[in-house]
């Protein structure tokens, strides 16, 4: 079975995707996010979204990125959020690591991060919600924490009409891959 956009998400569907990647963390680089980021926000505009796309952004440009999606998302749209970078869990929630996160330990992480629930909250409006999450490739701050709040990112109740997928199983850390393109996002891409 094969699906088209058109298929999947109708052909006058507003479609909006936000697009974030993220690489340079000072002493925690990764190879892929940007390159993933751009290649994607590439194929999604093929595909007849409007994208915003942000690259080593960091915590006010990513809360700022969330809401213009959140406002650009209209009643009966499809929205797509993509997320390539450092993610972790705490506690059982998901945090996204933007590039000038400086956590120092465990209490610190939602000063200087951004929860995935200010994302789900964006979709509201949306007929088709899609969050894809590359991350949970380790999470680069765990020696600074007392207790660890376990691997990869943690499992997450999608609201009504939302699909989420992760790189790799919850709880799991995702490789970032030797290629140009990360992994998951490469099998994504094709």
């Amino acid at each position: 079975l094969v699906l088209s956009s058109t298929t999947i998400f109708g052909a006058d569907a507003t479609k909006i995707a936000l697009v974030i990647g993220n690489a340079a963390y000072a002493g925690a680089r990764l190879k892929n996010p940007v390159n993933d980021a751009n290649a994607l926000a590439a194929q999604l505009r093929k595909a007849g979204f409007e994208v915003i796309l942000k690259t080593d952004a960091g915590q006010k440009d990513m809360s700022r990125a969330i809401n213009e999606f959140g406002e650009r998302s209209k009643l009966g749209s499809t929205a797509l959020f993509y997320y390539a970078g450092h993610g972790i869990q705490v506690r059982g929630k998901n945090f996204l690591i933007p590039v000038d996160a400086d956590i120092n330990g465990e209490a610190g992480v939602r000063g200087e991060s951004v929860d995935l629930d200010q994302v789900l909250d964006q979709l509201g409006t949306a007929n088709v919600g899609l969050v894809i999450l590359d991350a949970c490739r380790n999470n680069p701050f765990e020696s600074r924490f007392r207790r660890t709040g376990g691997a990869g990112l943690a499992q997450v109740d999608a609201p009504t009409g939302t699909l989420l997928a992760y790189a790799t199983a919850p709880g799991k850390v995702a490789a970032d891959g030797s290629s140009d393109n990360g992994l998951y996002t490469s099998e994504l891409l094709r």
